[in-house]
C-alpha cells in the first residue's frame, strides 16, 4: 500500500483461492451430503498411498483416511464453486501441495474415516492462477496514501506518484468493487477481511486493481486493499540479525523503534541512480524537507543503497500511466536479506502493530533512500512505499497479485 504483494502486494490481489476453495467445500457439501453423518475434511494433501491419504486440515491439525478401491477422485480450477467444470483423475494424480476437499463416511468398524469423493485443486493450477492475478494487480493497478474519503459517493482520492510526479487520482468505488481490509497485526494478504468503505479512512494505505480514465486522473476499481500502517523513515542504528530485528531512528519522533522482521517482510535497495530519479521526481513545493535531519543524524549514511541489491535493470523509468507508476519499478527489485543493511543506512518503512504483543513488523523495507527524504517531506516520500507484496499469505501467496 503505501502498502507491491499486491499481492502489488493476495495479492498484487484478485480471488482468493483458498477462501474461494473454502466456499466450494460448503456448496459442495451442502448439495449432496444431508444424510452423510461424517463432515467433510478441507486442508493441504500431505502424502498419498494406495491405501489411505494424510491431509493438513487448515486448522493445523492432521487426518488420515483410508481410500477405498472405488474412490472418486474430481479435479476442479481455482475459484470453482460447484462441480460443473470437475474432471476425473486417477489417484496417482495427487501430488503434495495440493488443495484437497475429503468427502468421507465412516468406517463399517466405526473406528476410521473413510473417504467417498477427492475434490481436488491442483498446486499447479493454483500457482498459475495466483501468477496470472498478480500480473494483473500490477498491470492494472494503483498504490498509494488515502487523502480523503467521501463514502456516501463512492470515492476516495488518492495521492500517487506517477511517471510525472506526485499526482491525486480518483477512486470509484462501485456496486461490484470488492473492498478488503488488512487485520490489525497481519501483513499477510489473504488474512485481509470484507469490509465497507466507511471503515477506510484519510492517512490510510491502499491499493486498486482496476481501470484508468484516459487521462488517468480517475480509476474504476474492480478490488481494493486498504489498511492503516506506521510509516517510519530515518538511519538504522542497530541490526540483530539472529533475533530478526532492526532499530530505525524515527525522524518524525526523533525517538528509536524496534521493528521485527518476519517471513512476510518484503526488504529492497534502491540503487543510488534510481534513488536520484525518483528524488527529481518529488522535488516540488512539498514543504520542508528531512533530509538535512537524516544526515545530521546519520552522518555515514550517504552512500546508502549505493550498489544496494543489485538494482540493475530494474532502474529503468516506468511506463506512463496506468500499467507503470513508481510500485512497478520497486516491484522489479530483487529481494535484499537483513544482511544487506548495516548501522547507518538511511530506511523508509511501512510496518504494522501487533496488538498481542506490542511488537512492530515490518511490511516493507526500503533502503537506499536518503535522496528521496532530502528532496520532500516524509509523507510525500511515502507515497512510492506501496505494498507490492499482496500476494503473501500463510498457503503460499494463495490470494492475489
Amino acid at each position: 500500500m503505501n502498502r507491491s504483494g499486491n499481492r502489488a502486494s493476495k495479492r498484487c490481489v484478485a480471488v482468493f483461492v483458498i477462501v474461494a476453495f473454502s466456499l466450494t467445500a460448503t456448496l459442495l457439501y451442502g448439495q449432496t451430503s444431508t444424510a452423510q453423518k461424517t463432515p467433510p475434511a478441507l486442508g493441504t494433501l500431505k502424502s498419498v498411498s494406495q491405501n489411505q491419504v494424510v491431509l493438513t486440515a487448515d486448522g493445523g491439525s492432521e487426518i488420515t483416511v483410508q481410500l477405498p478401491a472405488d474412490v472418486k477422485v474430481l479435479r476442479v480450477p481455482p475459484g470453482s464453486k460447484d462441480l460443473k467444470e470437475a474432471t476425473m483423475i486417477s489417484l496417482s494424480d495427487l501430488q503434495t501441495g495440493d488443495r484437497v476437499l475429503l468427502r468421507m463416511r465412516s468406517s463399517d468398524s466405526g473406528s476410521s474415516a473413510v473417504a467417498t469423493t477427492i475434490i481436488v485443486m491442483k498446486k499447479s493450477d493454483i500457482a498459475d492462477r495466483q501468477a496470472k492475478e498478480r500480473e494483473d494487480w500490477q498491470k492494472h493497478g494503483i498504490g498509494g496514501l488515502i487523502k480523503t474519503v467521501d463514502a456516501p459517493n463512492g470515492t476516495i482520492t488518492v495521492g500517487v506518484l506517477s511517471a510525472s510526479g506526485p499526482k491525486d487520482i480518483v477512486v470509484h468505488v462501485g456496486k461490484d468493487t470488492v473492498l478488503r481490509r488488512y487485520v490489525l497485526g497481519s501483513v499477510k494478504f489473504d488474512e485481509a477481511k470484507t469490509a465497507p468503505v466507511t471503515e477506510i479512512h484519510a492517512g490510510d494505505q491502499l491499493r486498486a486493481r482496476g481501470s484508468r480514465s484516459a487521462d488517468g486522473n480517475e480509476f474504476a476499481a474492480d478490488e481494493i486493499v486498504s489498511g492503516s500502517f506506521r510509516n517510519i523513515a530515518g538511519p538504522v542504528t542497530a541490526l540483530d540479525a539472529s533475533a530478526g530485528t532492526v532499530t530505525v531512528n524515527d525522524i518524525a519522533t526523533k525517538k528509536p523503534v524496534e521493528l521485527r522482521i518476519t517471513s512476510d517482510s518484503q526488504m529492497r535497495k534502491l540503487p543510488q541512480p534510481m534513488a536520484q530519479r525518483i528524488a527529481v521526481r518529488l522535488k516540488g513545493d512539498n514543504g520542508p524537507t528531512v533530509g538535512q535531519q537524516a544526515t545530521a543524524a546519520a552522518p555515514a549514511a550517504g552512500a546508502a543503497g549505493g550498489t544496494g541489491g543489485g538494482g540493475g535493470a530494474a532502474g529503468g523509468p516506468p511506463r506512463s500511466g496506468g500499467a507503470g507508476d513508481m510500485q512497478q519499478m520497486l516491484s522489479r527489485l530483487p529481494a535484499s536479506p537483513l544482511s544487506d543493511f548495516q548501522k547507518g543506512d538511511v530506511v523508509m518503512v511501512v510496518a504494522t502493530s501487533d496488538p498481542s504483543n506490542g511488537q512492530i513488523a515490518v511490511i516493507t523495507l526500503l533502503g537506499g533512500v536518503e535522496p528521496i527524504l532530502q528532496a520532500t517531506n516524509q509523507g510525500q516520500a511515502a507515497s512510492i512505499l506501496s505494498t507490492w507484496t499482496l500476494s503473501q499469505g500463510g498457503a503460499g501467496d494463495a490470494g492475489t497479485p
